[in-house]
């Protein structure tokens, strides 16, 4: 296999798997919004496509064409790379989960794992560490000491959390009698 079928190859995973999962978040949404109206005693959304199946497709669409409101005063580099930062992070740590067992086509790198590591838990935990900063750098590039005090809060909830998760996962995978 040459190097630029291996790069087709992934760039086919990578796309993939994300449009599989960002459709699946707008799907559990709308899930949510439904049950939440059901139990409101009201419709929820019914207005776009049977059913109000294509109401996600309508709220990507509208969170694409909205107007970019950026406040006066703010650090214009990182207010814009805070979001992206953390939407990156989140998407590359679902590159290291295998979705099945490994097997080839004609020739092509195991199918259902975009990148085959020994050390994915590890590799999740970096990552999704590293997403903390996207909220840390949008609170401190917004030029607000509320937004900042919020975003090192929301910092400060996050690293917890993984620092749990992460003592729990390897507690997990190292001592197997647990």
């Amino acid at each position: 296999m040459t190097i630029l079928q291996f790069i087709l190859w992934s760039v086919l995973k990578v796309a993939v798997v994300t449009v599989v999962m960002l459709l699946g978040i707008a799907y559990t949404v709308l899930l949510e919004r439904k049950l939440v109206g059901r139990i409101q005693n009201r419709w929820g959304p019914t207005r776009v496509g049977p059913f109000g199946l294509l109401q996600p497709l309508v709220d990507g669409a509208k969170s694409f064409l909205k107007e970019d409101i950026i406040p006066a005063g703010v650090y214009r580099p990182l207010y814009l790379l805070a979001p992206i930062l953390a939407l990156g992070c989140a998407l590359i740590s679902i590159a290291v989960v295998p979705f099945g067992e490994p097997f080839s086509v004609w020739g092509s790198p195991p199918l259902f794992q975009i990148a085959d590591v020994n050390v994915g838990l590890l590799v999740i935990l970096g990552v999704t560490s590293i997403g903390v900063y996207g909220i840390a750098l949008a609170g401190w590039s917004s030029n607000n000491k509320y937004s900042l005090l919020g975003a090192l809060r929301s910092s400060a909830q996050w690293s917890a959390t993984n620092l749990h998760w992460a003592s729990r996962w390897s507690a997990w995978c190292c001592v197997p009698e647990l």
